[in-house]
């Protein structure tokens, strides 16, 4: 039902006004009462009204005149009515208690203005009816009709007018006055429908049928809109007039509902719309939360991968590893940057909706800052730097072993497959049956031999010295090439002892033995280093090579056309040795001398000279055919060199280029902010259209990596500075583009003009000295000075600039309470540089100008909203807040607020003042 205290609390009539309007309608027709008809019907109105209020109480009245007679129920009923305490009631039971109890009744109803005439409390003690009548009219008028207002009319004429309003879009509806218009129902039911037209099928009424119109009326406005019925629709119906005052009283109770209602509705609107805003900010919030721990769980994940270093024993594995590596680069870090920037927008955007709804800033839980986030980040990206550069040196570093390993192979074959069969050759005893001949020839083959021996010391130095390297490059095979190693110098030194004690054996019989063939001896002497010479040319022409660049294989193409050049020399060579053997057979055969077996001083034969040196003829063309092959692979190798530095000095200054000129964008305001906006995304779809060229370098650096190119002699852009510049040209646009978005919801909000904006930011360029984006703490301060005006000459300075005394009195005089002094100063980079870094960014320069001025809902203001939907109670019920608020947003309420622990408190009470406060946080209130 409807609450009169506030009502009663301020009159909107003058005391003149007052006294005036109560005589006109006191001044009614007592004779009239004594029709029973209308009678009846304000004895029906007048109990129902009073019985709607008494309730409240706890109590009621049966009959009018008899109930009211001892006064008690009649000050109660102005008491609740009031909202005021009536001095204490007489509880005694004669005539003079009853009496006294009236008369202070009736005092309180003069003292609110209203005149008595003829009204006495001994006639309401004695049952008068009329007179009962007529005071429960005055109370009415005074406490339901008196203070409605209706567009300069009050009163009667204003609930008339009021009615004549809210029924003027209604067919066969015509308010006039107060009986006759409201005879057929249909005004009763056209009030109903008007505000609440989910009760009442209007189009099914009938005006011929005022008796179902009327009990419709009734029926629904007490069971939803909980207006007592009044009076029967028999009682009007069968009345020539209604009686006005009795409809007038019916009516005002529908006045008094829907404005309580609208008043309800107003306040759940302003809870909705705050509490929607504090649903949608913790929405970001979680979303936050939620993609903060992917990333760092991500990057947690990432790390320990990138910082192993464990090193795998093939080429085949690293590369392996080296291909991982890449497919990590082209698939999973390019959308954890995305997210990584997102986050940050997202941020960015949360922050700001915070600020404009004058809620708290928003702390993300410990380890989930976008500091922490940074410094994660800045990890990753080491880690990956020191994963790649591990990776490309231990690619070298199986590279340099495979090939020395091949070498050492070849050459410990060879010198085995040499020493085979020494061994037992210097241990022989052949000397010892041999003519003196013989030994001498032995002699002599004994020394070919060393001499042999000493050319093979240079090949035992050099398989030892790739032993070694392997060792300490940490070759996977090390056991096996250390005991082969081994095992070569160990029978080196064996062969050493035997070749010193064979000589030693040789030269005791020396004296004994004739000197040998000088033939045999020359060509033994020549035919061993040039031997020597064609097995080092062969090892040289099978020797394997690495080069990386063109200049060294065009060195090693160089040095064999040396060695060619050397060829016919060397045919000489062999020819002489060829006729020294040749010389032999001659002189054998013309001396008819039969030869005993070979050259009893070497073991080299003219038909091994002669295979070697075939073998030497073929390995050249093979070696030629190597270098070339080589030459072109290193060819093509400088190709792709080229290739990758035209496309990197090209796309490096660009992105330096587009870094400047989005630096120049951010600071220069050319047009609106919208304008700027399109500008900006039109400027980064430009950027998103270049990625083509960055994906077609990094097909070209990955052809580089593949053919294992270390270097790049012509540009000094290396794939991950270029890589790195991309990824701050993307992030850099991106949160351009979310600063305007911000200002715009910062305008918006806050109301500023763009001449405002273009102000604020021509001030702020102007002291950003560095373009850097932020202001030092003195550049900000100067230029919030520069923003004010000369308080002594009422004018702009020529310079433009305040000094301290004039920005303090520039404050004072926009009416802004400020004391501009240090302090003062101080609590405002407080506002505006919360995390003390000493730089203010643009957005917080433009939200500290607008903030001091803009309106924005507060604390106060919600509580005061759901005092209203509680019906001036200190608390509320979950069945109030599920039938004044939306579903969603009544749920919310109820899960949050807690319960009520007030005196007055009763089962289920909810207390909305606390609730209220925390959406703000404690420095609202």
């Amino acid at each position: 039902m409807v609450d009169y205290h506030g009502a009663n609390n301020q009159s909107l009539y003058s005391a003149g006004e007052q006294q005036t309007y109560m005589e006109q309608e006191n001044d009614w027709d007592r004779d009239l009462l004594l029709d029973p008809a209308w009678e009846k019907q304000q004895r029906k109105t007048f109990t129902a009204w009073c019985n709607s209020h008494l309730r409240k109480a706890g109590t009621q009245i049966e009959n009018i005149e008899e109930d009211f007679r001892d006064g008690l129920k009649l000050m109660l009923l102005l008491e609740v009515i009031s909202g005021e305490r009536l001095p204490k009631p007489e509880r005694g039971k004669m005539r003079v208690h009853k009496i006294n109890n009236v008369n202070k009744a009736l005092d309180f109803i003069a003292s609110k203005g209203v005149k008595l005439v003829s009204i006495g409390a001994e006639e309401i003690v004695d049952g008068n009816a009329k007179m009962t009548l007529g005071m429960i009219w005055t109370i009415i008028l005074r406490f339901a009709i008196q203070d409605i207002s209706v567009e300069g009319t009050s009163a009667k004429e204003g609930l008339l007018l009021w009615c004549q309003r809210k029924t003027a879009p209604y067919k066969n509806v015509n308010v006039q006055n107060f009986h006759i218009s409201w005879k057929d129902g249909l005004a009763f039911n056209a009030l109903i429908h008007r505000h609440r037209p989910e009760l009442i099928d209007y189009d099914k009424l009938r005006k011929d049928d005022p008796v179902t119109n009327l009990n419709n009326a009734f029926e629904v406005a007490e069971r939803y809109l909980d207006i007592p019925k009044m009076l029967d629709a028999e009682d009007i119906v069968n009345t020539a007039r209604p009686d006005e005052k009795a409809i007038m009283t019916y009516v005002s109770s529908f006045y008094h509902a829907f404005s309580g209602a609208q008043k309800a509705e107003t306040a759940a609107n302003r809870i909705c719309k705050v509490l929607a805003v504090n649903q949608e900010n913790e929405h970001l919030m979680e979303d936050y939360e939620k993609l903060a721990s992917d990333l760092l769980e991500w990057i947690r994940r990432t790390i320990p991968w990138l910082e192993n270093r464990a090193p795998e024993k093939t080429m085949t594995e690293m590369q392996q590893k080296l291909e991982d590596f890449r497919d990590y680069r082209r698939v999973h870090k390019p959308p954890k940057v995305q997210e990584k920037c997102q986050l940050e927008i997202n941020f960015n955007t949360l922050q700001t909706k915070l600020r404009l709804s004058n809620r708290p800033a928003f702390m993300p839980s410990e380890g989930r800052m976008v500091s922490d986030i940074n410094g994660a980040w800045h990890k990753l990206e080491g880690a990956e730097k020191g994963y790649e550069e591990w990776l490309l040196n231990e690619i070298r570093r199986l590279e340099r072993l495979d090939h020395l390993a091949e070498k050492f192979r070849q050459k410990a074959a060879i010198h085995e497959s040499w020493t085979d069969g020494k061994e037992t050759m210097l241990t022989q005893k052949d000397y010892e049956t041999a003519t003196l001949s013989e030994i001498k020839a032995l002699l002599k083959k004994h020394e070919a031999f060393e001499s042999d021996l000493a050319a093979h010391q240079d090949r035992v130095e050099q398989i030892a010295a790739i032993a070694q390297e392997l060792n300490e490059l940490d070759y996977y095979d090390s056991p096996s090439v250390n005991a082969r190693c081994q095992k070569i110098c160990e029978q080196w030194d064996a062969l050493g002892s035997l070749t010193q004690n064979r000589r030693e054996s040789l030269e005791r019989t020396e004296k004994q033995l004739e000197s040998i063939d000088e033939l045999y001896l020359e060509y033994a002497k020549r035919a061993a280093p040039f031997n020597n010479w064609m097995e080092g040319a062969m090892e040289d022409l099978q020797d394997m090579f690495i080069v990386h660049n063109i200049e060294e294989i065009q060195g090693l193409i160089t040095a064999h056309d040396q060695f060619k050049s050397t060829l016919p020399e060397a045919n000489k060579e062999r020819e002489a040795i060829q006729a020294i053997q040749a010389e032999v057979q001659k002189i054998a055969q013309y001396n008819g001398i039969k030869l005993a077996g070979n050259n009893p001083y070497t073991t080299i034969t003219p038909q091994s000279i002669d295979k070697k040196w075939e073998k030497v003829q073929q390995l050249v063309p093979q070696r030629d055919q190597a270098l070339q092959e080589e030459l072109a692979r290193q060819q093509s190798n400088d190709h792709l060199r080229r290739q990758f530095a035209n496309q990197a000095n090209m796309i490096g200054p660009w992105i330096q280029n587009k870094m400047e000129e989005i630096g120049r964008i951010s600071i220069e305001m050319n047009g609106t902010l919208e304008d700027q906006l399109t500008h900006l995304r039109q400027y980064e779809q430009s950027i998103i259209e270049y990625k083509p060229n960055i994906d077609q370098l990094e097909g070209d650096h990955q052809l580089i990596q593949e053919a294992l190119i270390f270097d790049n002699k012509y540009t000094s852009y290396t794939m991950e500075h270029l890589r790195v510049g991309w990824e701050q040209l993307l992030t850099t646009i991106a949160r351009t583009i979310n600063e305007i978005e911000n200002q715009i919801l910062t305008r918006d909000a806050k109301g500023i003009s763009q001449e405002q904006l273009h102000e604020y930011r021509t001030s702020f360029n102007h002291f950003d000295k560095d373009h850097s984006g932020v202001l030092q703490a003195e550049e900000f301060k100067a230029c919030l000075i520069s923003l004010g005006y000369d308080v002594e000459n009422n004018k702009q300075k020529r310079t433009g600039i305040m000094d301290s005394d004039d920005f303090r009195a520039l404050l004072i005089s926009t009416g802004t309470a400020w004391n501009v002094g240090d302090a003062e100063f101080a609590r405002i980079m407080g506002i505006v540089d919360p995390n003390n870094s000493g730089a203010v960014t643009f957005q917080a320069f433009i939200d500290f100008m607008s903030r001091e001025t803009t309106d924005t809902d507060t604390a106060d203001q919600v509580i005061a909203s759901f005092k209203i939907l509680a019906g001036d109670k200190n608390y509320i019920t979950a069945e109030e807040l599920r039938r004044e608020l939306p579903p969603d947003q009544a749920e919310y309420c109820i899960a949050r607020m807690a319960p009520y622990t007030g005196p007055d408190a009763v089962p289920g009470a909810l207390d909305y003042m606390s609730f209220s406060t925390a959406l703000y946080g404690e420095s609202d209130l």
